[in-house]
């Protein structure tokens, strides 16, 4: 009755990012204060992601369809959290200040695109934002941290988990020695590009079940033959 879309050759969820340079040493202790904009319409943008989600629940079961203004904006919201993350605790990667946009900003160097998928499976809508998605919750909590509930409408903001400590631990080091551990930057761009795979399959977004696969480095790897 049901089907997981595969996913080899197909990549419904782009996620890139830059590691910048220079990096301010010290700036990282204050960007909770400049955030407070971001996280105040970031409380109500994944409102409204949530809502929308409902709504876009009951389109693909009677239609089969995702309607695509709705789709978009909930692209824009997964675009703009991604852009907070990586300035903040996702990865402290760059000292520019994230853009108040839903949309595309390419010379940002965290970005996120996701594939407008056309027809959805009418079936996979009723269970793969809870029962094929519990593997991964599973992981995204242990990455994202159980701070974050678990709930679609708050993984837009990366609690205390995996992914905050190694973030902190490569700040620091650039903080005492200048330099931002390469390795540790491509380790945070994967793990942050699993939970917003997951995010957009639990959103249903997509059917492409997400891979159980650490993908590395700023660059999405080449799809598989």
């Amino acid at each position: 009755m049901f089907s997981m879309a595969a996913t080899g050759a197909r990549r419904p969820v782009t996620v890139e990012a830059e590691l910048d340079r220079p990096l301010s040493r010290w700036l990282w202790l204050v960007k909770w204060i400049l955030l407070i904009p971001h996280f105040v319409v970031l409380f109500f943008l994944w409102i409204a992601f949530f809502v929308v989600t409902v709504i876009a629940f009951f389109a693909i079961l009677f239609t089969a369809r995702y309607p695509r203004p709705l789709f978009d904006f909930n692209t824009g919201v997964l675009r703009w959290s991604w852009r907070v993350a990586f300035y903040s605790t996702g990865a402290f990667a760059t000292d520019r200040y994230p853009p108040f946009s839903l949309g595309p900003e390419p010379d940002y160097p965290a970005r996120l695109e996701v594939d407008y998928p056309g027809r959805l499976s009418r079936g996979l809508v009723l269970v793969k934002w809870w029962l094929l998605a519990i593997p991964h919750y599973i992981v995204v909590a242990f990455l994202a941290g159980g701070g974050s509930g678990g709930g679609m409408e708050e993984q837009g903001f990366w609690s205390a988990g995996l992914i905050m400590v190694l973030a902190f631990f490569a700040i620091i080091a650039k903080a005492f020695t200048d330099t931002y551990p390469r390795g540790l930057f491509d380790l945070l761009v994967g793990l942050n590009r699993w939970v917003l795979r997951v995010t957009v399959y639990a959103a249903l977004m997509t059917d492409a079940y997400p891979p159980f696969r650490l993908d590395q480095g700023g660059r999405e790897p080449e799809p598989a033959p």
